[in-house]
């Protein structure tokens, strides 16, 4: 089982060269946590394959990851701006966030828990 960094925070350094931390402000927005969808459709349709597989955490939209051609997981945050997404790869339990550009946290169960 591949596990993955802990980037909870993100640095961003602004004109000045100042450092801050970013954590996610989107966790109340979790409204789906799991899936029985193991497909892209809009790979399917096109009859291209993908690499791993993102579950919206607001819609339950299942969309290809960044590594895979379409990237259509990234897509669907650009046209619906739902923030949020996990892994929807057997043992991942990863949280994004899109808007913030932080690992936000890891689903335990029907849960979001915020990253430490």
């Amino acid at each position: 089982m591949r596990k993955r960094s802990n980037r909870s925070h993100n640095w961003r350094v602004d004109r000045k060269g100042k450092g801050s931390m970013t954590q996610c402000s989107h966790l109340n927005q979790v409204k789906i946590t799991s899936t029985d969808k193991h497909v892209c459709e809009e790979c399917i349709k096109t009859g291209d394959s993908w690499v791993h597989l993102r579950l919206c955490l607001e819609c339950g939209h299942v969309g290809c990851c960044d590594s895979s051609k379409n990237k259509h997981a990234t897509k669907h945050f650009h046209h619906t701006k739902h923030p949020l997404m996990r892994s929807n790869e057997p043992g991942e339990s990863w949280v994004w966030c899109y808007v913030d550009e932080v690992e936000a946290g890891e689903v335990r169960g029907h849960n979001v828990i915020p990253a430490a």
